[in-house]
């Protein structure tokens, strides 16, 4: 069965992002990202690849736009839901790495969910949706503390059958 992994950092509060761009910094969350989506494709909204500004390597870039005329050196481009996973079928595990849109797409079709929370409430324009307890189970948490002094947990969620 295919594994589609979803890898999010929020606060309190559901934001995820505030000018197209994260509202902390926190390395260990960085090497996390960096750590589970090397080797995978990664999904992502175009305005999500815009504030990465290029491809991340070591990983199949897959942006999703309504421009159809995109194109993007180093990136596939699809242009719907249904030509992504027509692109992605033969995929082990694909991880979908943002923004709001994306994620709201793609909660119905995860089935793992690889979550950073961040322990504050924060200013934000980008939202993450609110999970039901009832569709997700925790199977592992790990609390730290930023260099910082931030306080957030790397939380991972199985779908519940």
């Amino acid at each position: 069965m295919q594994k589609i992994s979803i890898i999010v950092a929020m606060s309190n509060n559901n934001v995820i992002g505030i000018n197209n761009t994260l509202p902390w910094h926190i390395p260990q969350d960085l090497k996390r990202f960096k750590s589970l989506t090397m080797g995978n494709p990664i999904v992502m909204g175009r305005k999500t690849f815009d504030s990465i500004g290029r491809p991340l390597p070591g990983r199949k870039n897959i942006v999703i736009t309504r421009n159809e005329d995109s194109i993007i050196e180093g990136v596939e481009i699809v242009n719907s839901i249904n030509s992504l996973l027509a692109l992605i079928k033969d995929e082990e595990h694909v991880f979908v790495i943002g923004g709001e849109q994306i994620y709201k797409i793609f909660l119905d079709h995860a089935t793992h969910l690889y979550v950073t929370e961040v322990d504050s409430d924060v200013a934000g324009d980008a939202h993450f949706p609110k999970l039901s307890t009832s569709q997700w189970k925790e199977v592992g948490r790990e609390k730290l503390v930023s260099k910082d002094d931030l306080h957030f947990s790397f939380v991972d969620y199985i779908r519940q059958p």
